[in-house]
Parts: structure tokens; sequence; C-alpha cells
């Protein structure tokens, strides 16, 4: 049996009584069974017409039941601005109601908002090349979600509306890496350090966790504070549910070149698991495993483009330093770990591994690894020598103390 609206306002005051927030998210759904019966009750609704109605249920229900109308409308026509229109107007409407009642209505908050964003998102794809700034908008409005999250200060902390706080500024944090408006994100994770009564991170359910870490990992990666954004990376990958593969690869792909600069090689097992990152990842991997500096620069050049669209070449490049490490490496243990070794060996060594230099360059790289803590001695250029200490000549990668300068 089809359901008609009025049967509609039933379903949702019944809801509002009950204070049942998975069933009220339910209903306004646009994407919900009952949306495509109101399509068909409702041929070409405008607000004028359904104005009837007001008054029907208590306010401002009655105003979002006809706005929650005009949007499947515009969503079965597939005219996704129309439909992100009404749709704000209802997530407007649905905050005047939120901003005065506990915590019980968030499943019905993050179902609207949610919705809210892909509107947003189809809205922009169906602009083509015109201006449409639609996620922008979205994130304004959800940004204003957060405002009415925090200032929950009656509610019992169980029922509280701060429970719905990183869920609301991790949507925030996705929808401006989205349009690439990322400086737009600092200010309000500003605001949530600013507040201090907001229950620990750790309290919240575990997916809002991650999905708050990731995105605050990748703006430490951008700022290009490599440590801050390993160690909110690697907590995001341990604590991601073992079966959401996608959002782990999206981890990793980050996640992988940070631990290779602090020269801990993935295994074998993990990247079986992620075939896409094997593809990209493993020829670098297995240069540094044998020092091929060769192989290593044929990586960059084919991966150049990819690396760039993800912001990762110059980290990548950083990692050729780790082959030239190795095969240097190589020639101090064919000379039976010695601590005098002449240059022309190491010069040698980079063109058999086809590296044409010449010997001044080779002293050059030398001393770079010298000085960048990859080796332990120092160079005679008076007798072309290279002196290596006696004990840990080549300390490990993990103990440099800072990997991850450029």
């Amino acid at each position: 049996m089809p359901l008609t609206f009025s049967e509609y306002l039933v379903q949702l005051t019944e809801a509002l009584e009950n204070e049942n927030g998975p069933n009220l998210a339910y209903l306004l759904r646009p994407t919900s069974p009952h949306g495509k019966d109101l399509v068909k009750e409702f041929r070409s609704p405008t607000k004028q017409f359904l104005s009837y109605y007001e008054g029907g249920i208590e306010s401002p229900w009655d105003e979002i039941a006809i706005q929650y109308v005009l949007v499947v409308h515009h969503v079965a026509k597939k005219r996704a601005a129309e439909a992100f229109k009404e749709h704000s107007q209802l997530v407007s409407l649905f905050f005047r109601f939120f901003t005065s009642n506990s915590g019980w209505t968030l499943p019905a908050l993050f179902a609207i908002l949610r919705d809210l964003r892909d509107l947003a998102f189809d809205a922009d794809l169906q602009a083509n090349n015109q201006k449409s700034d639609c996620m922008e908008e979205a994130a304004r409005i959800i940004s204003k979600a957060f405002g009415n999250c925090v200032t929950d200060r009656t509610s019992a902390v169980a029922e509280s509306r701060k429970w719905g706080i990183y869920y609301v500024v991790g949507l925030v944090l996705k929808t401006y890496f989205r349009v690439k408006r990322i400086s737009l994100a600092k200010p309000i994770l500003r605001a949530l350090q600013a507040n201090s009564d907001i229950p620990p991170l750790s309290s919240y359910p575990r997916s809002h966790q991650v999905t708050y870490r990731y995105y605050v990992g990748m703006l430490h990666f951008l700022d290009e504070d490599y440590a801050q954004a390993e160690q909110e990376l690697t907590i995001a990958f341990y604590h991601c549910h073992t079966e959401a593969h996608n959002n782990q690869e999206r981890i990793l792909t980050y996640l992988i070149p940070l631990r290779i600069l602090r020269g801990h090689l993935p295994s074998k097992e993990l990247m079986e698991r992620f075939p896409a990152l094997d593809d990209l990842y493993a020829q670098f991997i297995e240069a540094i495993r044998t020092g091929d500096i060769k192989v290593y620069d044929e990586a960059l050049d084919k991966w150049e483009r990819r690396l760039t669209e993800l912001n990762l070449y110059l980290n990548l490049e950083k990692g050729r330093e780790l082959c030239i490490r190795g095969l240097f490496r190589r020639v101090w243990v064919a000379s039976q770990k010695g601590t005098r070794i002449p240059i022309s060996m190491f010069h040698c060594a980079l063109q058999i591994s086809g590296i044409d230099v010449i010997q001044e360059e080779a002293e050059c790289l030398l001393a770079n690894m010298i000085y960048k803590g990859f080796m332990r001695g120092y160079i005679s250029h008076e007798k072309q020598m290279v002196v290596l200490a006696n004990t840990n000549a080549f300390p490990r990668l993990a103990d440099r103390p800072s990997p991850f300068t450029l």
C-alpha cells in the first residue's frame, strides 16, 4: 500500500512523540521508499499548494514535511540544484527543533546532513563548467550544526547533543577537502580545541574517531608536519574497522610513504591486501631494499602524475636517499665492513647502478649521507677516502633524529 502524505504526517508525529531518532532519520531520507509514494501523490507540488497542510502537525514539523515533499520531487526529476536548495531549507527548519531538544535527535541530524552533502555534490557535478558553490554552502550549513551541538549545556551528559560533535566535524572536513578549500577547516578545529567541556575523543564512537583523525592527519600532512601526520594516520588505521577496506586503503595511501621515510618498509602480507597500493609502491619498496637507484628513478618517472595528484611526489623523491644509503651500505659490506673505503669504490657502485656521475659528485653524495645521519664517519678529501665509524657505521633508518626533514 502506498503511503499518503496524511499517513506520513502521522508517522512523523509518532516518531517525535516516542523520541525515536532512527525512525525520524528514516522518514527524512529522500531515498526512503515512501519518498516515491509522495512523488506519485503530488505530481507537481509547489510550496503554495502544500501550504494547505500547514498547522497539520506541530511547528516546525508541518513545514519540514512540506519541504520533504519538494525535495523528493526534485530528486525524482534529477534536479539536484533545486533539491539541494529545498533540502537546505529543511535543514534550517530542523535546526529550530534540534537546538531545544536532546541527543535523541542526533540520528536524524546525521542523516539530513549526509543527504545535504550528497545533494550538494550532485548539484556541483550537474553544473559542469558553470559556477556552483553548493558544496561550500553545504559546509557552511553543517558548521552551524557543530555550533548547535557544542552549545548544549542543559541536557544530561548521556543525552547531550555534544555526542554529535565529532561526526559533524568529520563531515565538515570531508566537505572542505572535496572542494579543495582546506584552509576553511582550521577555524572549526580551533573552535573544537577552545571548548574544554567537550567529552574526550576516545569516548565517541570509533567511526567518528577514525574520520576525525584521518582528516586531522591529512591537514598535518599538507602543512608538512609529517611527524604529527604519521601519528594521527597510524591511530586512524589501527582503529579503522577491518572490513572498511576502502577507508584503510585511503589512510595507507599517505601512511606508507611516511613510514618509508622513517625506514619502516611495509610487509608483503600487508601490500597483498591492497593491490592498488602494491601496484603504486612495490617498485619503490623493492628498490630501497636492494639499493637500486635506477629502478627507483624509473618508478618516480612512471608514477609522477599520480603522485603529484596525491601530493606525494616530494615525499617519494625524498625516499631516493634511502636507496643511495642502501647502495653505499652494500659497498661497505663488500669491503668486509672496513672503516677506510676509497671514494672511488662508491663512485664505481653508482656507475654500475646506472647513475652516471663524476667522482666529485659521488663525494658530494657521501658528504650528504654523513650530514643527514645515514652514515657515521667523515671524508678525507686529500686522501679521497671515507673513514667510517668502528661501530654502527650505518645506523638504523628508524633511529635518525629527523627522518622527515625535507
